[in-house]
């Protein structure tokens, strides 16, 4: 895997060389009315392509942070459900236990005479 990851980088690298030297051109760039630099094109696509990754990388942290946030929330309702459960079966082990008490003993018998 990692031969793979550095002939994706080397290749992208030597794209992005490649690119940066055929486009030298100056081109101007205007952010508001009056305000306007002037970078070569390579230039340019260079830095909006990395406002790009790091946006989208924030926005990936962003997405980590409230899918733990919300994960937290999730455990702690599962928590509270798993004790519940857990009352409910003790009440029921209970009433089974009151239940089997009323029952006669197997041994015993209930004074009927047994035919033979």
């Amino acid at each position: 895997m990692r031969q793979v990851n550095f002939v994706l980088i080397f290749s992208f690298s030597l794209a992005m060389v490649m690119f940066t030297l055929e486009n030298t051109e100056a081109t101007t760039v205007r952010f508001l009315p009056g305000v306007s630099t002037t970078l070569p094109l390579a230039v340019l696509i260079l830095l909006v392509g990395g406002i790009g990754a790091t946006a989208a990388w924030v926005f990936a942290v962003w997405s980590g942070v409230v899918r733990k946030v919300g994960g937290g929330q999730q455990v702690e309702a599962q928590q509270v459900r798993i004790e519940e459960l857990q009352q409910d079966v003790e009440r029921y082990r209970a009433a089974i236990d009151a239940q089997l008490g009323l029952l006669p003993a197997a041994g015993q018998t209930s004074g009927l005479a047994e035919p033979n």
